[in-house]
């Protein structure tokens, strides 16, 4: 083709001229752009892109990555992807990356274990940050520990004299923290299951609990509670004594956070959410928005958080001075140099997307819901954020912008609790309708209906490596679900 005979600019796309190339630019979602503006052929596929911008960011380990034009995934070839979205290119394309996890969790497809043991419903699972064994807390007052490799009961402790709510491990897999219903804290050694000791204090139930980050302290030692006698308590976990009481909320207290900035959050029923220095429990600002109760909260670190030093096999190191080295990389490796983010979910319907480090303005309003909502989660990159509500929908949402991405409709009950997996690929659902479902995300499709229990599903978990996923409920039966 001779020089004067080539056009001196990017012509509009002609969706029939098939052998025609186009311009794009490869950026990252926090808009970074990878190398110049690149000119490739129409059949270019998501595979060739992924070699190419491995190159362009001259990563030694290849990467695997996805792609987005205008929001929507490019799983084909990229010609064909812009006639069907109907997409014009006037200069160049605009093409997001994703990197995406470099191991994949299978989708759980069948009930391995069913697990009696609890007298009253199931009100908590929580799998250790290794993914080794699983907590159970119950009506029945006990909190159960469960040994995965032979998926039978561990051990059974005692000393909660009404319901167990809540139930948290430590990031170093050593301890667990369990709430109840008339305000009392327990503390128990995971290996053993013996009691530590007794955190007292609170005057009504313990609504949420929540341990400090393996990358600001190992072995673990302080975590916080939030009740429903409007207070939080941050404790000493090797003294059992309260460090310091936050009471500035009117109401009571929903949910509470320990983020991996020195910050704690905490939501309240009095419309508010309350970002607290931890170091000494002064109040650095407070969320306004919400108009009405504010029932959840999630962090965009909440997965690395929870599994400190521990990566996607379990494996972390022995030694604390180095799991802190290794929880902090991997902490790193999630927030990407970005200030940390916060999703609240209301009973007015609505959720707010945050940054309480940089602004008390919230980034994004996300409505769509029609009844009130019941938990928000962050995928493990921080990628996604969903949201499960009485509704019987759970929605997906952008987890850095907060548009609204898409529903998912199976479920014929109230939806109470998600998880996901720790690849961000899949999640499960827990409902009212009795059933646990499995959900694609880049499909948007349900891939697997898991009907089993006999009652509603309070209670759902998926293994932080991957192995499995817990549910319990009104049956009073936890049970395992696996590939």
């Amino acid at each position: 083709m001779a020089a004067e005979d080539r056009p001196a600019k990017q012509p509009r796309l002609d969706p029939e001229a098939e052998a025609a190339n186009v311009i794009i630019q490869l950026e990252s979602a926090e808009g970074q752009q990878a190398g110049p503006a690149l000119d490739v052929p129409h059949s270019v596929t998501p595979q060739q892109l992924e070699v190419l911008l491995n190159g362009l960011l001259q990563n030694e380990e290849k990467t695997p990555y996805s792609f987005y034009v205008e929001g929507q995934e490019l799983s084909g070839e990229l010609g064909e992807h812009l006639k069907k979205q109907k997409v014009s290119v006037e200069q160049s394309l605009r093409i997001v990356y994703m990197p995406q996890a470099v191991f994949r969790v299978r989708p759980v497809a069948r009930c391995t274990a069913s697990m009696p043991g609890h007298a009253e419903s199931v009100l908590a699972v929580a799998f250790s940050p290794d993914g080794r064994r699983l907590a159970s807390g119950s009506g029945d007052t006990t909190l159960r520990l469960w040994d995965l490799s032979t998926q039978l009961p561990q051990h059974e402790c005692k000393g909660h004299r009404n319901w167990v709510l809540c139930v948290s491990w430590s990031p170093d897999a050593t301890m667990i923290a369990t709430g109840d219903m008339n305000g009392d804290i327990w503390l128990w050694e995971a290996a053993t299951g013996k009691p530590l000791g007794q955190c007292k204090g609170h005057s009504k139930w313990i609504t949420s609990l929540a341990w400090e980050p393996a990358h600001k302290a190992l072995p673990s030692r302080r975590f916080v509670s939030g009740s429903r006698d409007c207070t939080l308590r941050v404790w000493d976990a090797n003294t059992r004594r309260c460090i310091y009481s936050l009471g500035t909320h009117t109401m009571v207290v929903t949910c509470v956070r320990w983020g991996g900035e020195g910050l704690i959050y905490s939501s309240s029923r009095d419309t508010s959410i309350n970002v607290w220095d931890a170091a000494e429990g002064k109040l650095v600002r407070s969320l306004k928005g919400h108009g009405h109760w504010v029932n959840t909260l999630a962090l965009s670190t909440e997965h690395v958080l929870r599994t400190g030093a521990h990566d996607h096999t379990g494996k972390a190191p022995k030694d604390p001075q180095e799991g802190m080295q290794v929880a902090q990389q991997r902490y790193d490796a999630v927030v990407k140099g970005q200030p940390e983010r916060l999703v609240s979910g209301s009973d007015d319907h609505t959720m707010f997307l945050w940054t309480p480090a940089a602004s008390k303005s919230h980034i994004a309003r996300m409505t769509g819901h029609v009844q009130l909502i019941n938990q928000v989660t962050f995928s493990p990159d921080g990628r996604w954020v969903l949201s499960a509500s009485f509704d019987k929908s759970i929605k997906l949402w952008d987890g850095v912008k907060g548009t609204f991405v898409a529903t998912f409709r199976n479920h014929v009950g109230p939806v109470f609790q998600v998880a996901w997996s720790s690849d961000s690929r899949l999640f499960v659902s827990g409902s009212k309708d009795s059933t646990l479902k499995v959900w694609d995300v880049r499909t948007r499709k349900m891939m697997v209906d898991l009907p089993g229990h006999a009652d509603e599903v309070f209670a759902v978990d998926w293994s932080p490596d991957g192995s499995g996923v817990a549910s319990g409920g009104k049956d009073k039966m936890l049970k395992l679900w696996r590939h």
